[in-house]
């Protein structure tokens, strides 16, 4: 007789033999056809320039932060969309203020510019001191 445990340990060994024969039998099916592009790392959209260890745009965070907030809080209106009408006028007004929120949070995002992909690259201020002439505001130059 299999205990509890048995049948989990029987099942997740099933899974595991599965997943094992699925992947040993797409790696002998699949073609084997290595091209340039096909080695290069793909990151984000962005073509693989330099070095991996450089700084990339912090575009691709935020947007994915902003899909992610909006994207959980649109799931939690579908339970409320097909139950708001056994709440009556309270649950209307709940799923009201809810949608307001983030109708307000998504204008926050847009007027802000989060939600733009091509922003135009900030000015940098480049200092050009010249070394050889005494600086007048430092008493320790003269």
């Amino acid at each position: 007789m299999l205990t509890e445990f048995g049948k989990i340990f029987i099942f997740v060994l099933v899974g595991i033999g599965f997943v094992g024969i699925a992947i040993v039998t797409a790696y002998l099916v699949r073609p084997d056809r290595k091209t340039k592009e096909k080695l290069t790392t793909y990151e984000c959209g962005e073509n693989p320039i330099g070095s991996s260890w450089q700084k990339f745009n912090i575009r691709f965070y935020v947007v994915a932060l902003i899909f992610l907030i909006f994207d959980v809080e649109v799931v939690l209106l579908f339970p409320w969309a097909v139950n708001f009408r056994a709440f009556g006028f309270y649950g209307f007004s709940v799923g009201a203020i809810f949608l307001t929120i983030l109708f307000i949070g998504m204008l926050y995002e847009w007027r802000k510019g989060d939600l733009e992909w091509d922003r135009s690259k900030p000015i940098i201020p480049n200092l050009n001191l010249d070394i050889s002439k005494p600086n007048k505001e430092d008493p320790k130059a003269e």
